[in-house]
């Protein structure tokens, strides 16, 4: 007699056993979810090039992933939502007023040359959004510098400027938080800075998804409750550049990690799970690479920010990390 069929079913695999009960599908979702605070807030500052950027990254990106698995005569995996992931990524590290062109060519690069020519997603060895953004910023060095002003709409002749960050290299504002402001924690107009809060919300120069911390930090918060991250990269990774930044001076530590592209990238870039080590010391090593390379490359570097390069250099040594962090099996000598 056959067995009545249930619900509850059984899965045969070799070690471990354990099994979640999730999905690539719900991961992706679950991320892009924790983005949309940081892509509202990047629409709200920078308004309809951030809209128009946004929608282009990820049509593109979906495009090109189809296209690919067809000429490769493999399964489509756009339902898998990663190739979205990546296109809204990539929006959110580009500057808002960048030529559409140049977001297409970065998405194409970031689908089919950073993913699908190493076979597709789980086998590529660098994050497609972040390899994508340094083939632009190496490409395209005069449009992904060229920043737009927050509500940059209502003065139409002062449209651009500098970012903090490459405004901290050239000044030494130490003094800038010496000063407190009815409305913010320091007053460090007089050198082009913004104050910590206008940092801490998002008003200021800068890629659109990079620029509000306590956007991004909402959207942490929910990729760790839903236990799609861990503590470990984000962690060791922000901590590095504070103390980094509080041994070799120069500008405040807290400004070192307020602007730039350390938010997004501790958290959403570098705990990509294809890209970065398995074990939980491996990631601590990570993370501490990550942290410690983009502050060499701010201080000494001839870009202002370096977080792009450190994570993709410490996603090429990802592999040995794992190895030199694997747990040994019980009973091996």
């Amino acid at each position: 007699m056959k067995p009545k069929e249930t619900a509850e079913h059984y899965i045969l695999s070799s070690s471990p056993h354990a099994h979640a009960n999730s999905s690539v599908r719900r991961i992706m979702l679950d991320v892009i979810i924790a983005l949309l605070p940081t892509t509202a807030a990047g629409i709200y500052f920078f308004g309809m090039p951030a809209v128009w950027t946004i929608l282009v990254c990820v049509a593109t990106c979906i495009t090109a992933e189809a296209l690919c698995r067809i000429a490769m005569k493999r399964e489509n995996t756009v339902g898998d939502l990663s190739a979205v992931v990546t296109g809204l990524l990539l929006a959110l590290n580009l500057p808002a007023g960048i030529p559409l062109w140049m977001a297409v060519v970065g998405s194409i690069f970031a689908i089919c040359i950073s993913k699908q020519v190493f076979g597709g997603l789980g086998m590529n060895p660098f994050n497609p959004a972040l390899a994508a953004r340094a083939f632009m910023l190496i490409s395209f060095t005069g449009p992904m510098t060229t920043w737009l002003k927050p509500f940059w709409w209502k003065t139409p002749e002062a449209m651009t400027t500098a970012t903090p960050l490459a405004t901290m290299k050239t000044w030494f504002v130490a003094e800038a938080t010496a000063s407190a402001t009815p409305h913010g924690l320091c007053n460090a107009a007089c050198k082009g800075v913004p104050c910590l809060w206008d940092m801490a919300i998002g008003n200021m120069p800068g890629c659109i998804g990079e620029v509000s911390a306590i956007a991004l930090l909402i959207g942490a918060a929910y990729l760790l409750f839903r236990k799609v991250i861990t503590w470990h990269i984000p962690v060791a990774f922000i901590a590095t550049v504070f103390v980094y930044s509080l041994v070799a001076g120069g500008a405040p530590a807290i400004m070192q990690v307020l602007t730039g592209g350390v938010m997004i990238g501790a958290f959403f870039m570098a705990t990509d799970y294809v890209t970065s080590p398995i074990t939980a010391k491996g990631k601590l090593i990570f993370g501490f690479g990550c942290g410690l390379l983009c502050m060499l490359i701010r201080q000494f570097g001839s870009y202002p920010e370096g977080c792009s390069f450190a994570i993709l250099i410490m996603n090429s040594v990802c592999p040995l990390i794992n190895r030199w962090t694997q747990p040994k099996p019980f009973g091996k000598m």
